[in-house]
C-alpha cells in the first residue's frame, strides 16, 4: 500500500443532498447543501504518495491479452424478464447505447431451448436448438430465434461488442419419454449416503428431439447417460436417485458441500460417458463457431467434473483455431478464496472465474453501512490476489430478490461498489442488466442507481486509466486517483485518457480527503461526475486538491475541460458555482 498523506479527515455536516439513504443512517433533502470550506493550506503535508505501480504502454489487465485496457463485461439479461420472445431485438437495437457506456462484451443468457417458452433457459433442453425448430411449444427461446440471435451479434460486432454465451452443460429437463432403470435414493444433505436399497423407478430421461430430429447431431439421450434424477414418475415421488451402472457414479472432481455436489436439479449430465463427452464437445465448437462468440459463459461449476471442463475448453480453443484468445468464465459459487485457487489450478490459470468472495463483502458493506470497515472491503477476494482472472461483478440474475442465491447489494451501495470494480486498476467488471434496467417478477426492482452507474461506466471508458495512488486510512472514508495514460497510442485514440481521475466513496457522513495530483495540474479545475457534488475545485499551486463526496456516495472527480465534453449535463450542474465566482469577481466555466 503506497504512503499517503496524514491530513485526511470525515467532517460531520449539518445536512447534505443525496439520492438514496442508508438505513445506517438519514439524510436531510430539503435543506440547500453548504458550499465546501475554503481549501485549508497544504504546504505542510508530506511528500506525494508512492504509486501503486509505473509502467510504460497499455496495463494488461487480464490474463487474456486481447480483452482491451478498461474492458468492460455486462450481463444483458436478469431472472425476469418479459418472454415475448423480443429480447435478441431489444440487443440489437441497444448495442449503440452500450458502446457508448464503454461496453466491450456482452454475455447474452442460455441461447439454447430450455423445458418451455418462457424458460430463463438453465432448465436446458436441447443444446443444439437456437430458437429453430418447434419443440416445447416453441420455436423461438424465451428470447428469439436463432435468426434474430444472430442480428443481435452481428449489431454488437458493428460497436466493437464481443459476444459470449451461457453454456448449460451440467443437466437436461424437459425430457420426451420416460424409461425404467435402477437407483439408489441418496441424502439430500449427504448424497453419498445411501437411504434405500436397489429399487426401479420410472423417469423422465430419454431426449429424441423429435422438432429437430438428426439435423447438427444424430445424438439421443437415455437414462445411461445421467448419474441422477430427482423424481419418480411411476410413484409420483421426490428424492435423489443415484442410477446404478457398471462403474457409473458421482463425478469426484467437484465441490464437497452435501458430501458430494454433483447432483444439482433435473437428470444431472454424467460427463464419465464418452458418448456425452463426445457431444458435448462437438456442440461446444459448434456453438461458438454457429454464432461467431468470443467465449463462453459456464454455469455451475461446482458440479462437474473439473477435468471434464478444462478438457472441453482445451478442445474448443484448439478446434476454433482462437485458442488462447477464447475467453471463458465460469460461474464456482464459493466465497472461500481457496477453492476457487483450486479451481484455476485445475485449468491451469487459463479460466476467469467471478468474484465471489468480493460480491459478499459488497452486500455485507451495504447492510453494515458506517459500521463497516472500506479499507478491507478487497480482502480475501479474487480481484486482490489473482486480479488476472478476476471477473468482478455487484449484483446478477441469481442474487437479485427471491432467486436461489439471494444476495442482493442494495441501491445505497450500489454505485460505490461499481466504482469500486469499474475505476480501479485491477479485475474485469461486468455490469448487471437488472441494475441497469430494473428487475420484475414478483419481487420487481427498479433500476434506482443507474444514472450513477452509466456515468461511472463513462468514466472507466474515458478517464481511469494510468497508475493508481491509494488514500484507504479511514474506516468509512477511502479514496484513489488514478493518473491517466502515458501511452501516445492510447492518447491519440482517446485523449480524454491521458486525464486520470480522483475516486472518493463514504459510507457514512460526508467525507473529504486531500489527494496529490502533482503540480503539473496547478490551476487545473475539476468537477464531480458522478455522485451530485455541485462544486468546482481547483488543484493548488503545491499540487494538492481537497475533494469530497456526499454521504452515502462516491463522487468521481476529473478535469473540467473535459468532463464538459463526455458528459452534456456537467455545464448545467456546475452554473449556479459559475454564478457565484462571476458574482466575486472571478471567471466561469467555458460552458
Amino acid at each position: 500500500r503506497p504512503f499517503t498523506p496524514s491530513r485526511s479527515s470525515t467532517f460531520t455536516r449539518p445536512a447534505y443532498s443525496r439520492t438514496n439513504t442508508s438505513s445506517s443512517y438519514q439524510a436531510s433533502t430539503d435543506v440547500p447543501q453548504p458550499p465546501p470550506p475554503k481549501r485549508a493550506n497544504t504546504s505542510g503535508l508530506p511528500h506525494p504518495p508512492t504509486r501503486t505501480n509505473t509502467f510504460t504502454g497499455k496495463y494488461q489487465q487480464h490474463h487474456r491479452a486481447e480483452i482491451p485496457e478498461n474492458g468492460t463485461l455486462i450481463q444483458y439479461f436478469e431472472w425476469h424478464l418479459s418472454d415475448d420472445h423480443k429480447h435478441w431485438n431489444r440487443l440489437r437495437d441497444d448495442a449503440a447505447n452500450l458502446k457508448d457506456i464503454g461496453v466491450t462484451m456482452v454475455w447474452v443468457p442460455p441461447p439454447t431451448k430450455a423445458c418451455g417458452p418462457s424458460d430463463v433457459g438453465y432448465a436446458a433442453y436441447d443444446l443444439w436448438d437456437l430458437g429453430e425448430f418447434d419443440q416445447k411449444n416453441t420455436i423461438p427461446t424465451k428470447y428469439g430465434t436463432k435468426a434474430e440471435l444472430q442480428e443481435a451479434i452481428i449489431a454488437c460486432r458493428n460497436n466493437d461488442i464481443s459476444v459470449i454465451a451461457d453454456a448449460v452443460m451440467n443437466h437436461k429437463l424437459g425430457a420426451d419419454e420416460t424409461e425404467c432403470f435402477k437407483v439408489v435414493e441418496v441424502a439430500r444433505d449427504n448424497t453419498t449416503h445411501e437411504i434405500s436399497g436397489e429399487q426401479e423407478i420410472t423417469a423422465w430421461t430419454k431426449f429424441t428431439f423429435p422438432g429437430r430430429g438428426d439435423k447438427y447431431s444424430d445424438f439421443k439421450w437415455y437414462y445411461n447417460h445421467f448419474t441422477g434424477v430427482d423424481f419418480d414418475a411411476g410413484n409420483n415421488r421426490e428424492g435423489i436417485f443415484r442410477i446404478l451402472g457398471h462403474g457409473k457414479y458421482w463425478a469426484t472432481n467437484v465441490d464437497d458441500e452435501n458430501g458430494n455436489f454433483d447432483y444439482l436439479m433435473g437428470a444431472d449430465v454424467d460427463t464419465a460417458h464418452p458418448d456425452v463427452v463426445a457431444d458435448l464437445k462437438k456442440w461446444a465448437v459448434w456453438l461458438v463457431e454457429e454464432l461467431g462468440l468470443a467465449g463462453l459463459r459456464l454455469d455451475a461449476l461446482k458440479h462437474i467434473d473439473a477435468y471434464f471442463v478444462h478438457d472441453l475448453l482445451e478442445h474448443v480453443r484448439y478446434m476454433t483455431g482462437l485458442g488462447e484468445g477464447l475467453f471463458s468464465v465460469g460461474e464456482y459459487w464459493k466465497a472461500s478464496l481457496e477453492d476457487l485457487e483450486s479451481y484455476l489450478d485445475v485449468h491451469h490459470w487459463k479460466l476467469s472465474l467471478f468474484d465471489v468472495p468480493l460480491h459478499f463483502n459488497f452486500v455485507e458493506a451495504a447492510r453494515k453501512g458506517r459500521d463497516y470497515d472500506i479499507r478491507k472491503i478487497f480482502d480475501g477476494t479474487l480481484v486482490q490476489k489473482h486480479p488476472m482472472q478476476a471477473v468482478t461483478f455487484v449484483n446478477n440474475h441469481d442474487t437479485q430478490p427471491g432467486e436461489s442465491l439471494e444476495s442482493f447489494v442494495e441501491h445505497w451501495f450500489q454505485p460505490l461498489a461499481y466504482a469500486l470494480i469499474l475505476l480501479r486498476r485491477d479485475g474485469y467488471p461486468c455490469l448487471f442488466y437488472g441494475d441497469l434496467y430494473g428487475m420484475g417478477g414478483p419481487h420487481p426492482v427498479e433500476a434506482h442507481s443507474a444514472p450513477a452507474i452509466r456515468n461511472i461506466a463513462k468514466v472507466r471508458h474515458y478517464f481511469s486509466y494510468g497508475d493508481q495512488d491509494d488514500y484507504f486510512d479511514h474506516p468509512t472514508t477511502v479514496a484513489w486517483f488514478r493518473h491517466g495514460t502515458t501511452d501516445p497510442q492510447h492518447i491519440k485514440e482517446n485523449p480524454h485518457a491521458a486525464v486520470g481521475c480522483i475516486v472518493i466513496l463514504c459510507t457514512s457522513d460526508a467525507g473529504s480527503k486531500f489527494i496529490w495530483v502533482g503540480g503539473e495540474r496547478a490551476g487545473e479545475e475539476w468537477v464531480d461526475v458522478a455522485g451530485g457534488r455541485r462544486e468546482v475545485v481547483t488543484i493548488g499551486e503545491d499540487g494538492w486538491v481537497e475533494v469530497w463526496a456526499n454521504g452515502g456516495s462516491v463522487s468521481v472527480w476529473v478535469r473540467r475541460a473535459e468532463a464538459e465534453q463526455v458528459f452534456d449535463w456537467v455545464c448545467d450542474v456546475v452554473q449556479d458555482n459559475d454564478e457565484e465566482k462571476e458574482g466575486e469577481g472571478t471567471e466561469g466555466g467555458k460552458c
